[in-house]
């Protein structure tokens, strides 16, 4: 009886576990999605076709994006908390490529032409943003 109790209070935040889950799992598709929009490449296809530098750059963004997705889901105060701040960690992650877009302005030809140095270098931009915007979503 006590063990039916014990799993009872577990189950009790599944739905919120199931909430926080899918709407990161909703924040991280719609980021991708917008993330192949603004990149004048694409990614998909580039992949496809066996590039490392546009595979090395997206996961850069995938990663740097999840990071601080998943931070927020840690320190909300709530599911709308939760979206803004996936939300910002969109905008930090496209203010990013931008920037890096500005350092080189072939960014997106030297990836297509399959440049790792490119795709690292974008990567690991991501990636820093990523790492910096979980450590700030802190309350």
């Amino acid at each position: 009886m006590r063990a039916a109790i014990m799993i009872m209070e577990s189950m009790q935040g599944f739905i919120p576990f199931l909430m926080y889950f899918g709407l990161g799992y909703l924040l991280v598709l719609a980021f991708l999605f917008l993330y192949t929009l603004v990149t004048p490449h694409c990614e998909w296809t580039l992949m496809k076709e066996n590039n490392a530098a546009a595979a090395t750059a997206f996961s850069g963004a995938f990663i740097g994006f999840t990071l601080p997705v998943a931070s927020a889901a840690v320190n909300s105060v709530s599911i709308i908390d939760f979206a803004i701040w996936g939300v910002i960690a969109g905008v930090m992650q496209l203010i990013t490529f931008f920037l890096v877009r500005l350092y080189m302005p072939k960014l997106s030809e030297k990836i297509a032409d399959g440049h790792m140095s490119a795709g690292a270098f974008l990567g690991i931009a991501s990636l820093a943003t990523g790492i910096l915007n979980a450590a700030c979503i802190t309350y």
